[in-house]
C-alpha cells in the first residue's frame, strides 16, 4: 500500500528533517510548494505535515490563522491526517516540572494564546490531528534552531552563552528524532483518536549539564556568558524579533521536562538517539550514530 505524506514547509527544519525520515521509512514524499493550491497538492495525500511557520516570528497574528485555515481545508477536502510540531507556549508558566498531555493550557503570552487558538481549530476541526510537542530544537543540518542561536551563538570564542538560569532544567529536542518520531505515529494513525497530544521528552538538562556536556565533547573549557537580553530590550522598539523574544524569555528560566508517558504507550519501541550523538553531530565532531528503529 503506498503511503504518501505532503510537506508543508519542506524547506524548513521541521520539512528536512521529516523528508528524510519519511523517506526511511518507506514514505513517498511530496514537497508543496508556497503559493500554490495545498488542496490539490494534496490530492491522493495521507499525511500532510504541518512545518510552515512565519520565520523569526513574523506578524503571528495574521498568519498562523491563514496556515491553519489552508491546511483544514486541504485535509479536510482528502481525508488528511495533519501531524503539527507543537511548542511549550501553551503551558505559560506552569510550574508542575513535568508537563504532559494533560497538564493545562495557561498561556501567558501573545504567541501562546495564538498558539492554543490554532490547536483549537484542528481539535475542532474533524481532522485527524496528531500534535507532537517539543521545546528547544537540535538541528544538526542548520544553524536556524535554539540552539545555534543562542547556546552556541559565541562557542567559536570559547563561550557557552545561556538564556536564563543555568540550573534551570529545559527540554531539548534532536529533530532528527522528532521526524522519526512524526513517521512511525503515521504508520499508526488508524489507531490513534481523531486529536492527539503526544509529549516528545527528548532530553531535559539544564544550562550547567549542557555545558559539562559539550565541553567533555569537545575537551575545551568553555566560559559561561547571559545572552544579551538587554541589547535585545534597547532594540525591541525598532526590531521585531527582539521583542518576539523578549515575550518568551521566561521560558529560559522555568524548570520544565515533558513526560515520556504517551510516547511509552504508542511507540514502545522507540529509540532515542544518545546526547552524546546528538550533540557531535550537531558541533560537527561526528556523525550521529543512527538510532534504533522503532519497533513493529
Amino acid at each position: 500500500m503506498t503511503k504518501i505524506v505532503l510537506l508543508a514547509g519542506a524547506s524548513g527544519k521541521i520539512g528536512r528533517n521529516s523528508e528524510r525520515a519519511f523517506k526511511a521509512a518507506g514514505w513517498t514524499v511530496r514537497r508543496f510548494k508556497r503559493g500554490t493550491d495545498m488542496t490539490v497538492a494534496a490530492r491522493g495525500v495521507d499525511v500532510i505535515v504541518n512545518g510552515m511557520n512565519p520565520p523569526k516570528y513574523h506578524d503571528w497574528a495574521n498568519i498562523i490563522p491563514k496556515i491553519t485555515k489552508q491546511v483544514l481545508e486541504a485535509a479536510k477536502a482528502n481525508g488528511c491526517t495533519v501531524i503539527i510540531p507543537g511548542n511549550l507556549y501553551n503551558f505559560g508558566d506552569n510550574r508542575d516540572g513535568e508537563w504532559s498531555e494533560t497538564t493545562p493550557h495557561t498561556p501567558i503570552t501573545r504567541k501562546g494564546r495564538i498558539r492554543e487558538e490554532m490547536e483549537q481549530a484542528y481539535r475542532e476541526s474533524g481532522v485527524q490531528t496528531i500534535i507532537l510537542r517539543a521545546g528547544n530544537y537540535i538541528d544538526p543540518k542548520s544553524e536556524d534552531d535554539v540552539m545555534s542561536e543562542v547556546t552556541l551563538r559565541a562557542q567559536s570564542k570559547g563561550k557557552f552563552t545561556t538564556a536564563g538560569k543555568p540550573d534551570a532544567v529545559q527540554n531539548w529536542c534532536y529533530l532528527p528524532d522528532w521526524a522519526r518520531a512524526a513517521a512511525a505515529l503515521s504508520d499508526k494513525r488508524h489507531e490513534l483518536a481523531q486529536f492527539v497530544d503526544v509529549p516528545f521528552p527528548g532530553y531535559s538538562l539544564s544550562g550547567t549539564e549542557l555545558k559539562a556536556k559539550i565541553e567533555a565533547l569537545t575537551g575545551r573549557r568553555l566560559k559561561t556568558v547571559q545572552f544579551p537580553w538587554v541589547i535585545m530590550q534597547l532594540l525591541s522598539p525598532v526590531w521585531e524579533m527582539a521583542r518576539e523574544l523578549l515575550e518568551m524569555r521566561y521560558l529560559f528560566d522555568l524548570d520544565h521536562s515533558l513526560s515520556d508517558r504517551r510516547m511509552k504507550t504508542l511507540l514502545p519501541g522507540f529509540q532515542y538517539t544518545p546526547l552524546d550523538d546528538a550533540l557531535s553531530a550537531k558541533l560537527g565532531l561526528q556523525t550521529a550514530k543512527p538510532a534504533l528503529r522503532v519497533a513493529a
